[in-house]
């Protein structure tokens, strides 16, 4: 077994002047689009380093779910200019590719396609250390191992995993996240409870001893504080920036669960429009709850999962519907669709690409950490219950 966090994780008002501390030569900050340079969070990060010392040049214009092609380019960016410090400034987006970025730039041979199976990247660090600053309170990429790149021509997300990856340095300072609009603040919420509902269930450490209690305080804090701050509450949004913060170190030791598989290969899939990571796993939960209690190990987990939270209930199935229900519940609070179908995915379509996106979800790398093993035929049935919001009973 094996439990990874970065080195320095700093968090609290003003935390970003930690950035005056670093030692080194240069640095090229990788960021996306304009919040932070509108709200003059980039403008802060290059004084700081250069009060620090260092020679600074940026990258910017990172799009949502950063594509390869992107990478590559970010990549050679930092070949040309040779900083000994990356620091990756944004949501999930910027600091997903700056990881990647990060690979090819110490090992400039290396293809997309040798790092796709998890933990089988090069040892990092030989020319570079990485700093990641979050903005939005989801992904908590910050802490973890992982990274989502994006193939458009495929309309696949390829999640990256290796501990190499994981930040040295994660500064989680709340002001970043009060400039998320409310749609952002939802979806990412309803990731970070994703994360730790699915890291309290998955399969890779099955005692738990280490990621349990991370798991449980995040879905505490998310529940307490998720709605609140999605109604513009300064410090349940403080409070959410940092209970996503503990679900990432939770979820990059004990892994995931199936509802990012499906949520990883439906993003970019239909020409109705992307359908934005957390939202997608807000809508598929509750359906892969309902499938993987049939495993009497998840069963009992989601029911102390609504024992921690006080949730009615006196059987574990009682428990666990009192869970799927308070989820539910909370997609609606946060205007969060009920199914795909709901936000807008044309039918003749889904119906038409579900066999493809199910087996792609089978290769997932999340797959293979679910309670209940889950085939191509699953697949379909699960994803056609997140379309159509129906109940699982099989």
């Amino acid at each position: 077994m094996r439990f990874t966090l970065p080195r320095d994780i700093y968090f609290g008002e003003n935390s970003l002047e930690e950035l005056k501390h670093l030692v080194g030569k240069k640095a090229i900050v990788v960021t996306g689009g304009h919040a932070m340079q509108k709200y003059g969070f980039l403008d802060k990060v290059v004084s700081y380093l250069k009060e620090a010392g260092l020679e600074v040049r940026t990258f910017e214009g990172v799009e949502n779910d950063p594509s390869v092609q992107t990478v590559m380019k970010g990549a050679a960016a930092m070949r040309e200019f040779e900083p000994d410090w990356i620091i990756a400034l944004g949501g999930g987006s910027p600091i997903d590719a700056a990881k990647a970025m990060w690979v090819f730039y110490e090992y400039p041979d290396a293809t997309f396609d040798s790092i796709l199976q998890p933990y089988s990247f090069p040892t990092l660090r030989t020319k570079a250390r990485f700093v990641a600053i979050g903005s939005t309170s989801g992904t908590a990429t910050e802490v973890t191992s992982f990274a989502v790149i994006t193939d458009p021509e495929k309309g696949i997300k390829y999640p990256l995993a290796d501990f190499n990856i994981t930040p040295d340095i994660a500064i989680v300072d709340p002001a970043l996240p009060m400039t998320m609009p409310k749609s952002v603040t939802a979806f990412t919420g309803m990731d970070a409870l994703t994360h730790a509902t699915e890291a309290y269930v998955a399969n890779y450490l099955t005692d738990g001893a280490f990621t349990d209690p991370y798991c449980l305080m995040a879905i505490e804090l998310i529940v307490n504080n998720i709605v609140k701050s999605y109604n513009g509450d300064k410090k349940a949004r403080e409070q959410m920036h940092y209970a996503q913060c503990i679900a990432g170190m939770a979820f990059s030791n004990a892994l995931l669960g199936i509802t990012h598989s499906m949520a990883h290969k439906t993003g970019a899939a239909f020409s109705t429009g992307h359908v934005p990571h957390g939202e997608a796993n807000a809508m598929y939960l509750p359906h892969v709850i309902e499938w993987n209690r049939k495993d009497p190990r998840a069963l009992r987990k989601y029911a102390t999962i609504a024992e921690h939270l006080h949730l009615a209930g006196t059987t574990d199935e009682e428990k666990c519907q009192s869970y799927i229900d308070l989820i539910k519940k909370l997609n609606e609070e946060l205007d969060i669709p009920h199914g795909l179908k709901e936000f807008g995915v044309k039918e003749d379509e889904f119906l038409e690409k579900l066999p493809t996106i199910a087996k792609n979800a089978v290769g997932d790398a999340c797959t293979f950490e679910n309670p209940r093993k889950t085939e191509a035929e699953d697949f379909e049935k699960i994803l056609k219950a997140c379309y159509y919001n129906t109940v699982i009973d099989f």
